[in-house]
């Protein structure tokens, strides 16, 4: 039997998505992603607030993920309850109703010589 892995909270300090973006769309936009684990045997509900240097939070953004699945959320693509600004630096906090792994992906496109950088977001 597969011992419960993962945590409950996780924080995302150093969020950014860049204006502009190179090559085809939505294949190649510039973005930061969650891809977060369920090994779970129960649906999980999560709340994202994003957090911003010069405003008030905002969110929650509600995500589900089923039980044994992974799933890849766009921070691009979160827009209820608002999109987020594009060229701002911004902060997630996400919290599950039961544990999960969070990694967090950057994608930059701005340029032609694109990058890509990952990590595992911190465990609260």
């Amino acid at each position: 039997m597969l011992k419960t892995i993962g945590t409950k909270v996780w924080a995302i300090p150093g969020g950014h998505l860049p204006l502009r973006s190179s090559g085809e769309e939505p294949r190649d936009t510039s973005r930061d992603e969650l891809c977060v684990l369920n090994a779970g045997h129960v649906d999980v509900h999560l709340r994202l607030t994003i957090y911003y240097e010069d405003r008030e939070p905002v969110g929650p953004y509600p995500l589900q993920v089923a039980a044994r699945r992974v799933r890849h959320v766009r921070f691009n693509d979160l827009i209820d309850p608002r999109a987020l600004p594009l060229d701002t630096p911004y902060a997630a906090l996400i919290v599950a109703d039961h544990p999960v792994v969070v990694q967090f992906t950057r994608r930059d496109t701005s340029q032609a010589a694109n990058t890509i950088a990952t990590t595992l977001a911190y465990p609260a």
